[in-house]
């Protein structure tokens, strides 16, 4: 009951939220105008006076479907994850064509009309068109929907985050409702005048038309930047409430068995007790294992164990794994399991060739877990690459360091369990590994080039997924990217349509600038007052350094990429 009382309220507070004003005139308009029958005179026919409960029930339906398994399945059939997007977009945009013109519509229907049911425009009662807004409907993100998104998208999906989910669709269906039947009422009486009927599905049509292009064109994200959320403070009240905490720890988040990992304050310079490690669990492939054996911590007893999350194209992890190494060949035989816990940010990283790559190059020689679902992931709340788990001889957390720094901390903590451990054994001298960790905020933020995770474009124009020509902005602003020439953006990187030459500028802040790249050829770097170099790129994904340590530390780079070069993303160091 408090999930299904949650998710409702969570759902209304969305309902009456910015991020659904787009979607209202069309729930509106359309509610009381509806398709003409096929074969008939292009008229009007009466609205069905369930039309508004079935549009926003098949709303409610796909919404609910696609925020729970889109992500999964379009993963196991390997589609784009904007697949659905944009058939739903171009659903809307054939029904809005359709009102308008019925003729149209009647010809799209001619394939369907010796099948034995009643056809679309007959008494037509707009469950197809809800499917499709629910489809492209994206609510605000607040915290209800954050946790159903994650179980979705790491599958740890049970019968409360169903629950959660389909009352949080109602939640949020229920004032789209209250305009629907208000749009079948003013319809009602419109059509007591007979000439207004086929301006109203004019209008209607074109409502939905505008929606289908605004939504190509990401008008709606813009309106929502320009709008301030004021329900996000009810939202984080509802979150933090007792029933809140309560309903939302759910899908594999928060459980018995990682409940008390909060007793570990991130980067506490003393050690403490945080419940029993949880398991490590839907491992893909074990690397650097004898016969690449499965490790279970319950068969470490005994051992302290240090366990660290991280991805082999992060550069904050690739800081990170200098000090784990080092601890791994100081202590690995005085008592210390390290086992690294990969678990990617990209698609390319559940590669295990790329994994194994990466191991070769950092030089790791402990256990690699490859956590490919984020199995352990999320078995373990966590949400940082680095992460640093130190766990005692008897199997309890004691220690927890997310992101990266504190290596002096964790490093004494894990010496005094050791000791703990074993008394008897002699110790060497701690590791004197530099810490290269900037200063929080000293550095441009990671910059994705991808459709899914663009930001930080500067323009001119839109950033979207498909084949595009793009200039230079006359004035570019500090830590943005901009594009010169023909580009294909895909979901996760971006590529040179031709031949012909295509730039990348970055405005950047940080000494050690890496780009994560793929494919084969020669990209050529410029940094403004620094040098100018070619770089080799051959192969699958890794990261390039493409600021040196003798250029300037803030400036702007432009990157020459040829044909069958594929650019992900840039960090800052």
């Amino acid at each position: 009951m408090d999930i299904v009382l949650i998710g409702l309220l969570g759902g209304l507070i969305t309902g009456i939220s910015p991020c659904i004003l787009p979607v209202l005139p069309v729930i509106f308009l359309t509610a009381g105008a509806q398709p003409a029958a096929p074969g008939k005179a292009p008229e009007v026919i009466p609205a069905k006076r369930s039309r508004p409960f079935w549009i926003i029930a098949g709303l409610v339906l796909s919404f609910s479907v696609v925020t729970l398994l889109g992500s999964v399945l379009l993963g196991l059939l390997n589609i784009p994850q904007s697949a659905i997007r944009w058939a739903g977009v171009a659903v809307l945009l054939i029904i809005g064509v359709g009102m308008l013109f019925p003729g149209f519509e009647q010809l799209l229907e001619k394939p369907f009309q010796r099948l034995p049911r009643r056809k679309v425009g007959e008494g037509g009662n707009g469950f197809g068109m809800g499917l499709a807004l629910g489809t492209v409907f994206v609510p605000c993100a607040g915290p209800v929907l954050a946790a159903i998104i994650v179980a979705g998208a790491t599958g740890q999906i049970g019968i409360e985050t169903v629950l959660l989910t389909f009352s949080f669709a109602i939640g949020v269906a229920l004032p789209l409702l209250v305009f629907a039947l208000a749009g079948s009422k003013v319809a009602q009486r419109i059509r007591g005048f007979r000439k207004r009927e086929r301006t109203l599905r004019i209008v209607g049509g074109v409502a939905l038309i505008a929606l289908a292009v605004g939504l190509a064109f990401n008008v709606p994200q813009a309106l929502q930047r320009l709008l301030p959320d004021y329900t996000a403070g009810i939202q984080k009240d509802l979150a933090e409430s007792d029933a809140g905490k309560s309903a939302l720890n759910l899908g594999g988040l928060v459980t018995d068995e990682n409940r008390d990992l909060d007793k570990c304050a991130n980067d506490a310079d003393e050690l403490a007790s945080c419940g029993k490690a949880p398991s490590i669990k839907g491992i893909d492939t074990w690397l650097n294992t004898e016969g690449g054996e499965a490790l279970d911590l319950d068969e470490l007893k005994g051992e302290v164990v240090l366990i660290d999350f991280w991805a082999y194209s992060c550069i904050n992890c690739q800081r990170s794994i200098p000090h784990v190494v080092a601890w791994d060949e100081a202590y690995g035989d005085k008592g210390l399991k390290v086992i690294g816990v990969h678990s990617p940010e990209y698609a390319f990283e559940k590669e295990q060739s790329n994994v194994e790559a990466g191991i070769k190059d950092f030089g790791i020689e402990y256990a690699v877990a490859m956590d490919n679902n984020l199995s352990t992931w999320t078995n373990y709340r966590n949400r940082y690459w680095p992460a640093h788990y130190l766990i005692d001889a008897e199997g309890t957390v004691r220690h927890i360091s997310f992101g990266e720094g504190n290596y002096e901390t964790t490093e004494k903590l894990m010496r005094e369990l050791l000791e703990d451990a074993n008394p008897d054994e002699e110790l060497p001298a701690e590791t004197n590994i530099s810490d290269a960790t900037p200063e929080v905020g000293s550095t441009s933020p990671e910059t994705f080039l991808g459709s899914s995770k663009d930001r930080n474009f500067a323009g001119p124009g839109d950033y979207r997924a498909g084949e595009g020509e793009y200039e230079f902005p006359k004035d570019q602003k500090q830590d943005t990217f901009a594009l010169d020439g023909k580009w294909t953006i895909e979901t996760q990187y971006v590529t040179p349509t031709d031949d012909s030459e295509t730039n990348i500028r970055l405005d950047y802040r940080g000494q050690e600038v890496r780009a994560v790249i793929a494919g084969s050829g020669t990209i050529e770097v410029a940094v403004e007052g620094g040098g100018t170099r070619s770089i080799e790129i051959d192969g699958t994904p890794r990261s390039y350094r493409v600021v040196e340590a003798d250029d300037p530390a803030e400036g702007t780079l432009d990157v020459q990429v040829p044909q069958g070069v594929q650019v992900y993303s840039f960090t800052f160091g």
